[in-house]
């Protein structure tokens, strides 16, 4: 079924009989025509990105012996289309030690590697983004260590270690124990945490920042700790750089999962829906609304995401304010 799919092939070079089998899975993946193309290893290496085609053992090598037992590869197919392969082989060999035969499994991985740039760029634009702007989204999790960008402790001066640890060093010291009491007597409770820090950076200036912190479960509802954002506000409470909703999934994941049954029936209300209305809205059965409603669906429920992400694109907002409570508003 993976061969079917086009997600992995496997080949095979007898050496006695020069006999090279390549199943329709290994066809596809360098996207030839198994009908009209005869199996040969030499065709394989010319496929190959000409910068990776020293990654693998060329045909006289193999023959010696000499094989690469795992590399990663591009492949040009000849339609042009490039995609990544990562090649596993083992070498057979008789009790003389003499090579008898050649084989292996490909397994195209081409998603995996442009996930992992995706990734990486991801944290690239995160660590600019607190270098420019002063926000960064950092979680907190049942070993409490919290987890920032690199550049936070960069710009507050202080180490990245001494950061993970007590992150309220941040906070100027006359306000910095209160807070810290609160931000961890939430922790501890499982509650949302919102508030407002006064921090010096290292350049001597002085910046207010919102502090958001959302409890987040999954799928089982084991508590997994806390997803959070930090930003800069003016002294009205707007935000310095126009950052009107966090636009981190997980930190919005964890909010929306503090919205309770009460937020919905009021945003129903708003909106002049029926539980029927939200259900075909959400793309959710009447019971499930029902059941969000009377708040016997567990927090870590996907159904309450979808009912909120219906509500939100009727105009509906849910707003945490900093004493805990979610406002909801329609705009």
């Amino acid at each position: 079924m993976i061969e079917e799919y086009g997600f992995a092939g496997n080949w095979h070079w007898s050496f006695a009989s020069d006999e090279q089998r390549w199943s329709p899975g290994f066809f596809r993946l360098l996207g030839l025509d198994p009908f009209t193309t005869a199996s040969r290893y030499d065709l394989l290496i010319d496929l190959l990105h000409p910068d990776d085609r020293a990654r693998l053992a060329s045909p006289g090598q193999i023959r010696q012996g000499d094989v690469v037992p795992m590399a990663l590869v591009r492949v040009i197919r000849p339609s042009g289309e490039l995609r990544i392969l990562s090649i596993l082989s083992e070498l057979r060999v008789s009790p003389e030690g003499r090579p008898l035969s050649v084989g292996g499994v490909a397994l195209d991985v081409s998603d995996r590697e442009r996930l992992r740039h995706l990734q990486e760029a991801e944290q690239r634009r995160r660590r600019a983004l607190y270098l420019t702007s002063y926000t960064a989204t950092y979680s907190l999790g049942p070993d409490l260590v919290h987890r920032f960008p690199a550049e936070v402790a960069q710009v507050h001066g202080l180490s990245l270690e001494e950061i993970e640890t007590d992150p309220f060093l941040m906070v100027v010291p006359e306000a910095r124990t209160a807070l810290r009491d609160r931000g961890w007597a939430m922790y501890d409770d499982h509650q949302r945490f919102q508030a407002i820090s006064h921090e010096r950076l290292a350049n001597g200036e002085l910046w207010r920042f919102r502090l958001v912190g959302a409890p987040a479960w999954n799928a089982a509802g084991d508590y997994l700790g806390w997803t959070g954002m930090k930003y800069p506000v003016h002294e009205s409470g707007a935000p310095v750089h126009g950052i009107l909703a966090p636009k981190d999934a997980a930190l919005r994941f964890g909010l929306e999962q503090a919205v309770r049954g009460r937020h919905l029936r009021a945003a129903r209300g708003l909106l002049d829906w029926s539980m029927s209305t939200l259900a075909e809205a959400g793309g959710l059965s009447l019971s499930t609304v029902r059941r969000l409603e009377d708040d016997a669906e567990g927090r870590s429920s996907r159904s309450r995401h979808k009912a909120v992400d219906a509500l939100r694109r009727a105009g509906i907002r849910f707003i945490a304010m900093d004493d805990g409570t979610i406002a909801v508003v329609k705009t």
